[in-house]
């Protein structure tokens, strides 16, 4: 871990800076790039925002056959306008003082959103410092390569090992996979 931390520089988490964005925003973009290569989830983003104003009261009215129309699938359509109403009535408010775990049980609330895409919003959104997403894929297969370990409960213990900077420990493993 040491040596990926050297090599990549410090995780965009706290106490480290890291870019505040809109919840509404990331959580947007975390709904439209679910279960989509990098490529194919930036391309339906220029659609959407090209065609759209990123904004709750936007994209709440929008018509499902017109988000169809920038690729996005009947679900996500439903997602992005049960997130847009949702932000409109408040539910997005005062989001950052909540606890982590208050977050995910306010957020899966939400049509399309699980504790997986909590977890990044947590970490991306947020920058929370704190974070260990075991069941993230890259997650299992970055501590597989490093440590030799892809199960649940070894991922757990290993995690028990970054406490209070697992955030900063998956952002390591993440890069274990970069080419």
């Amino acid at each position: 871990m040491q040596k990926l931390a050297a090599k990549h520089g410090p995780a965009p988490f706290a106490p480290h800076p890291f870019p505040e964005r809109s919840p509404y925003g990331v959580l947007l973009s975390s709904i439209v790039g679910q279960q989509l290569s990098g490529k194919a989830a930036d391309t339906i983003w220029q659609r959407l925002s090209s065609r759209f104003a990123l904004e709750p009261e936007v994209l709440w009215q929008a018509r499902t056959e017109d988000l169809r129309a920038v690729g996005l699938s009947n679900a996500k359509a439903r997602y992005v306008q049960d997130l847009s109403r949702f932000a409109l009535e408040g539910g997005l408010l005062g989001i950052e003082t909540q606890t982590d775990e208050e977050i995910i049980r306010h957020l899966t609330q939400v049509k399309g959103i699980g504790v997986w895409t909590v977890q990044m919003f947590l970490m991306f959104g947020l920058g929370r410092p704190d974070v260990w997403p075991v069941l993230d894929l890259g997650i299992r297969k970055g501590a597989q390569k490093l440590y030799g370990i892809s199960e649940r409960q070894a991922l757990e213990e290993l995690g028990e090992r970054f406490r209070p900077y697992r955030s900063h420990a998956a952002w390591y493993l993440w890069r274990v996979l970069e080419p």
